[in-house]
């Protein structure tokens, strides 16, 4: 009787097991709206706990909300802390791990570990943007977006009632970066602040600075921060006039002890390179300052080495001089002998260690992306967050002893049971040159082999960028896919994770080796695997990618349709009215002015008699990167060429889609179109 039982009850589990496979559906724009989204975290002094931010997202509401949550470090008692209509986000523990800070309605606030006692920290008039604590936990660094002439937050409130007040609407502009990315950069600056919560008292650390600390952007999310003993603050800081062509954020020292309200602090700069520095992190025992540093002036994109500084001796030794990849975050071991990293590697964002000593490397962690590296305050256990393809960001552990990893946080667990994908494949093709290209393949979610199916070729931002292992909110690989489509998506010259002489090959030679590097992909990919329908072709990007889009349009007809999204047409007439004018500099060396052949040569704009390919064409209004303009003049050249074309503008969009709503709308666009351009 016990057998019979014992059999019933597998051929129960196994018909439930069969029933919720058989249940499973691609993953749908829903599904990708609905996803927690996790973001900065926190580990408690005493190792037991994390604290962490998690977005959730509303279709019916159009919008998100940031809450905080709770759990122990093994991955039990889940439970949100803060939970409020109101956004709450980037948590830290205090000191002594009884409390935790935390920004809401740009003010530092703080409760218990029951999500009780609230207390508002902070009250300034310009509010705060990013926050870390000292070491003793008396005081914090602070950064608030101020008018630069202001020497107090009453100044700053009475020039915000004068501007609001005043009948005239008219700016006046007097220097370039004047707007950038998304916003107008006019009046304020980011100025970093000492705030001692014992005496109620704000020092500007960079009193009447026009620039911005950390700075408009090559910044990094560790861009201030106290020494151990709290005496000395090291900070990040562009110091030349016009930032719109210069990458030289330099690091900076200054004494903690002798700040004063509204007087000039002196300053030391300790990087020496002409190229991006940032991301200072001393070591625990107070002996160096570790920081990343690029060599080339106004290259963005350059190799970062990991560079220490003696504060000791005042001299500065390179750890990565001889090695092929960047570095990406840092944080020191306990004992100050070994530093962790991320870099991209290939597909993925890896964990290596680096010995102070001799600059030895040894990988931790390769595979899928992984980044916000936080250290046990033991020493012991690495927290880090991690993606892939299949799976959005969620904390992971590493016991650094064994090297053994385990996931801490599971908040999508549910959601993603229900979905049915392919993880992700790669495959390597030839390239211009015999350089070999790697590409990522997903699989549509009902695979029969036998079966075909149509192809999405997608082409990466950048371009100094690349696809990896990672679940984007916004260019999802597997959303591509549960629509029934092979996915292939490149990495070509240009890409980061291959190095440096990689993605060096691109500048001055945007259509070049790259565009060969993609259609060898292509005609890989259509050769190897008998499942793709090389009757139904498509190609989409952005950016870059976008960019890439454009190049195609004028030099090939394989594809069924095209899809640019914030896409680059006209080289000479974006420089005009672009913000970061180092990156067109760079890349075409010089201004249009000054090397007008090569502006021309490498513009889509310049092959328009050769349009042929039905395109869609997206753009955002907010776009100052490559503003609107740019798919104004594509489209209106399209329509004049009598090729099929449409044009889904976003009045409230920037470079990026970010409204649930207008994704869904994105979405439905696109494949609305693919779908149109069908060849049976």
């Amino acid at each position: 009787m016990k057998i019979r039982v014992f059999l019933s009850l597998i051929v129960i589990f196994a018909f439930a097991s069969f029933t919720r496979a058989q249940y499973k559906q691609p993953m749908t724009v829903k599904d990708l709206w609905a996803m927690k989204r996790i973001g900065t975290f926190d580990v408690s002094p005493d190792g037991s706990k994390i604290v962490f931010e998690a977005t959730k997202y509303s279709l019916e509401k159009n919008k998100g909300d940031a809450d905080i949550y709770l759990i122990n470090s093994d991955g039990t008692n889940l439970h949100p802390l803060l939970f409020s209509p109101a956004s709450e986000n980037n948590p830290k523990f205090s000191k002594d791990g009884k409390r935790v800070f935390f920004l809401k309605k740009s003010q530092i606030w703080s409760c218990n570990l029951e999500g009780k006692d609230l207390k508002k920290i902070t009250n300034l008039y310009t509010g705060v943007t990013d926050f870390t604590l000292s070491p003793d936990g008396s005081r914090f660094l602070l950064t608030s977006e101020v008018n630069p002439y202001c020497a107090t937050q009453a100044c700053n409130k009475k020039r915000d009632e004068y501007l609001k007040n005043r009948k005239a609407s008219g700016i006046i502009i007097k220097q370039l970066m004047f707007r950038h990315w998304n916003r107008w950069h006019v009046y304020n600056r980011s100025h970093l602040y000492l705030f001692d919560k014992n005496k109620d008292e704000y020092i500007d650390v960079t009193l009447h600075q026009l620039n911005d600390i950390p700075p408009i952007d090559l910044g990094s999310a560790h861009d201030f921060t106290f020494s151990p003993d709290g005496k000395e603050i090291a900070f990040v800081m562009n110091p030349d006039r016009v930032v719109a062509t210069s990458t030289n954020n330099e690091v900076y020292i200054t004494d903690a002890t002798k700040l004063r309200k509204n007087f000039l602090p002196r300053y030391k700069k300790i990087s020496v390179s002409k190229g991006n520095d940032n991301e200072p992190v001393y070591s625990p025992d107070g002996r160096y300052i570790a920081f990343r540093s690029m060599k080339h002036a106004g290259f963005e994109a350059d190799k970062s080495d990991l560079i220490i500084y003696d504060r000791k001796s005042g001299t500065l030794r390179n750890l990565t001089e001889d090695w092929i990849y960047s570095v990406g975050e840092i944080v020191w071991t306990k004992d100050s002998k070994n530093i962790l990293i991320t870099t991209p590697y290939e597909i993925n964002n890896a964990i290596f260690e680096i010995n102070v000593a001799t600059g030895k490397r040894k990988p931790l962690l390769k595979a899928h992306v992984n980044n916000s590296l936080r250290l046990s305050s033991d020493g012991k256990t690495l927290y880090f967050r991690q993606q892939r393809s299949t799976l959005p960001y969620e904390i992971f552990a590493m016991d650094l002893a064994t090297g053994k990893v385990r996931q801490v946080t599971n908040i999508n667990g549910e959601r993603l049971a229900k979905i049915r994908w392919h993880e992700i494949e790669t495959f390597w093709s030839t390239g211009a040159g015999g350089t070999k290209i790697q590409s990522i393949l997903v699989k549509p979610p009902f695979f029969h082999k036998g079966d075909k199916y149509p192809l999405i070729f997608l082409i990466h931002g950048g371009p100094q960028g690349h696809w990896s292992d990672d679940f984007h909110y916004r260019w999802n690989l597997q959303l591509f896919a549960s629509f029934g489509y092979v996915v292939v998506a490149p990495n070509p010259r240009g890409s980061i994770g291959y190095g440096q002489k990689f993605t060096d090959e691109i500048s001055k030679d945007w259509g070049g080796k790259v565009y060969v590097d993609l259609m060898n992909a292509l005609d890989y990919a259509l050769q190897k695997f008998d499942f793709i329908d090389t009757n139904n072709v498509f190609a989409a990007g952005a950016s870059y990618g976008g960019y890439m889009i454009n190049w195609i349009e004028g030099h090939t007809d394989r594809f069924n349709a095209l899809v640019c999204h914030d896409g680059v047409y006209d080289l000479a007439s974006m420089y005009g009215s672009t913000e970061e004018l180092w990156f067109p500099e760079w890349e075409f060396g010089g201004p249009p002015w000054e090397n007008p052949e090569l502006y021309k040569k490498w513009s889509p704009s310049t092959y328009v008699k050769n349009f042929k390919t039905p395109m869609l064409i997206i753009h955002g209004a907010h776009d100052y990167r490559v503003p609107e303009t740019q798919a104004f003049q594509l489209f209106t050249a399209l329509q004049r060429r009598g090729v099929q074309s449409k044009l889904l503008y976003f009045p409230d969009e920037t470079h990026f889609v970010t409204k649930p709503q207008n994704s869904k709308l994105w979405w439905e666009t696109i494949f609305e179109w693919f779908s149109r351009h069908k060849r049976k």
